[in-house]
């Protein structure tokens, strides 16, 4: 759920606004579930919403996985995503991002506007921003330190904190008003913001301005991933995939062998680099992006998040909750 319909007519994307949805396909497949109020009993019991509901993002650190969905769900495991315990959350919004500073410091944002923040790992969490009014729910979130965080959505939504999330500030990054879907930093600082209708923003002074970078598609982009010096990869819609290895001034397009939208990519620390996708989609390059292999997970489950965890296993997030597969060293 960190994408608006999108509706395309004559090259022109149309959006409408009352229904947020990664696609129809998410929609009409996603299971019904009552909501679970925080002050239930067992809010904190072994989970079943693991394996049942729609979950969009989610973190791995320092040996607990972390991940958000639909209807304020959040939960959390400590044994490489065997087991997962649903946390307290002050909302019944749907989640979209999540970002943790360390063990215990974390942020999460969806709908509503609203931002979440958790002291504890993620086991309780408390309400720091809500505006419904504002129509414009948030995609995602990202932390320089735990005082300056950055928090990005629909419409063009920029907030900015600089006391840890007790204050945000809205701020324009462009004259437009496109979906900012994703804000990824790299190793050496800049930081990259993947848009709607080919729209991409990096800034080199970590966070404070925004440039435009030149558009190698119109297509949406869903997701950035920075890679080793200036290199970073964009990719979207109907799988599309590009590299560029001067911060976003040049593209090359990527052969993906997929039509399926992209959403995330990770890069494990022995140079492997995964981007997944609906559809069970999986690529799997080892030559820096330069190339990616095609498959498919059996169940074709949408897949909108990866956590890599010990044992050379990911944690999968997406439609119908978790799964925790192996890769070893072989792609799987």
């Amino acid at each position: 759920m960190n994408r608006l319909n999108i509706f395309s007519f004559s090259g022109r994307f149309f959006r409408k606004p009352t229904v947020y949805a990664v696609s129809f396909f998410l929609v009409l497949s996603m299971p019904l579930f009552s909501s679970v109020h925080a002050a239930d009993p067992e809010f904190s019991v072994i989970a079943p919403l693991a394996s049942k509901s729609l979950l969009l993002a989610g973190v791995f650190t320092d040996g607990r996985a972390v991940v958000v969905g639909e209807k304020g769900h959040i939960l959390f495991s400590d044994d490489q995503g065997d087991t997962w315990t649903q946390a307290r959350v002050p909302t019944i919004a749907t989640l979209t991002g999540v970002f943790f500073h360390d063990k215990n410091l974390g942020w999460a944002v969806g709908h509503d506007a609203v931002i979440l923040r958790t002291t504890d790992g993620g086991e309780n969490w408390e309400r720091v921003h809500f505006a419904p009014e504002e129509e414009r729910p948030l995609f995602d979130v990202w932390f320089k330190d735990d005082k300056t965080g950055f928090a990005v959505g629909a419409y063009g939504f920029f907030l900015t904190t600089e006391d840890g999330g007790n204050r945000w500030s809205s701020k324009m990054i462009s004259e437009d008003d496109w979906h900012l879907n994703q804000i990824k930093r790299s190793e050496n600082g800049r930081m990259y913001i993947a848009g709607e209708a080919g729209m991409a923003y990096r800034s080199d002074d970590e966070g404070q301005t925004w440039i435009n970078l030149p558009s190698p598609y119109h297509g949406s982009f869903f997701g950035a991933l920075p890679l080793d010096g200036d290199t970073v990869l964009l990719f979207g819609l109907r799988g599309n995939l590009y590299r560029s290895e001067d911060a976003g001034e040049n593209w090359q397009k990527i052969a993906t062998h997929t039509k399926s939208m992209l959403d995330y990519g990770i890069l494990l620390p022995d140079g492997r680099i995964f981007i997944m996708g609906l559809g069970g989609t999986m690529l799997v390059s080892h030559d820096d992006g330069k190339s990616f292999t095609s498959y498919q997970q059996p169940n074709r489950r949408g897949i909108l998040s990866a956590l890599p965890i010990e044992n050379n296993d990911l944690i999968l997030v997406g439609q119908g909750g978790v799964k925790k597969i192996s890769i070893g060293e072989k792609d799987k």
